[in-house]
């Protein structure tokens, strides 16, 4: 490594400059009722989904962030946390589609994105859609099917179309792949690329829930014979709400210190001592996006650098990889990404 390299490697992170009041004229500003309504909207979805998720409030938080900002989602656990329940619910309080696949060893990309077929009718081959052509898709234990099958989802997550025989079919909207992996049993998985990790908006961990939300749980599990799945969950918005939703979140207003907070927080991570490799543009982009929606759930017209420290870890997490060095001494990627947020600076307010 030569001099110029070892610099940067232990530079600290930029400093916006702090001098800069964040001003917007009132034409700019959302109309507060309209703020008022969209997180009323947030906050009903969110309490839909936890009659039934008793006890993972940020989970729940950060997997609507993500649909509403257009993202996907990667949730890590071990099994029996209800990740697949979330997915379930979600859909059923929106109202949207929804469709489950069990990633397998054996699983092809023709079963994930569909194939076409000849027709003995007709003589002609005929399209046949797999379960990607859906709003939610559940893709249950990713990181059991080979590269092969994975790869399917590049052009569904970045493309949200699916190319079949040559001929490109776009997905409805809103869309949004749901993937789940177990953290604990690595016999039999593939660990997913770069590439497709990239992909995903967030990287969410369920973790078990607190006791007295477990007593709960159980209790809504066995005072009924069919348990909790068969808990009715009426939806509590439409698909064009959702959309409406989306086009808001777009509209949320970020002052350019805040933006600058925000990608420097990300090329940080490019040169920070202890990270291998850090995070690209995608994760600067889905930072900014996350923060907006998330100033939105709290019916806030803009964007503060508070919010786009919540959505630092769930953005950020699955983006970089820790040098040898560090993770034989044991750390975390949660670990260094906060030593890069306590020394960074955010704008004055």
């Amino acid at each position: 490594m030569n001099d110029s390299e070892l610099e940067s490697s232990t530079m600290s992170p930029p400093v916006p400059d702090e001098s800069v009041q964040p001003e917007y004229t009132p034409s700019e500003v959302l109309d507060d009722a309209i703020l008022a309504r969209a997180s009323e909207q947030i906050s009903a979805l969110k309490a839909n989904v936890q009659k039934v998720l008793i006890g993972q409030n940020e989970v729940v938080e950060q997997v609507i962030i993500a649909f509403i900002a257009g993202g996907h989602v990667l949730l890590e656990g071990v099994p029996g946390l209800g990740k697949t329940l979330l997915i379930r619910a979600l859909a059923k309080s929106i109202a949207l589609d929804y469709k489950r696949v069990q990633f397998t060893p054996d699983l092809m990309p023709a079963d994930v994105t569909g194939h076409s077929m000849l027709d003995m009718a007709s003589g002609k081959f005929t399209v046949r859609k797999g379960p990607a052509f859906t709003h939610l898709l559940l893709a249950d234990e990713i990181n059991r099917a080979p590269a092969k099958t994975q790869a399917a989802l590049l052009e569904v997550m970045q493309e949200y179309q699916i190319t079949i025989d040559g001929q490109s079919m776009p997905l409805e909207t809103p869309f949004m792949v749901l993937a789940t992996q177990n953290p604990i049993d690595n016999e039999g998985t593939y660990p997913l690329p770069e590439a497709e990790l990239d992909r995903f908006m967030l990287k969410v961990l369920v973790s078990y829930p607190e006791p007295d939300d477990e007593i709960a749980l159980t209790k809504l599990n066995t005072e009924k014979q069919t348990g909790i799945v068969s808990t009715h969950i009426e939806a509590v918005l439409s698909k064009q709400d959702a959309i409406e939703l989306r086009e808001l979140a777009s509209k949320v207003l970020i002052d350019d210190k805040v933006i600058e907070y925000a990608v420097g927080l990300v090329r940080t991570t490019r040169v920070w001592d202890g990270i291998a490799h850090g995070a690209g543009i995608r994760a600067s982009i889905a930072l900014v996006q996350a923060a907006k929606v998330k100033a939105l759930c709290e019916g806030q017209g803009f964007v503060t650098p508070d919010h786009v420290k919540d959505m630092l870890m769930p953005v950020l997490r699955h983006r970089i990889i820790l040098s040898a060095e560090r993770e034989i001494a044991g750390s975390s990627p949660e670990s260094v990404l906060n030593e890069i947020l306590q020394q960074a600076e955010a704008p004055r307010q």
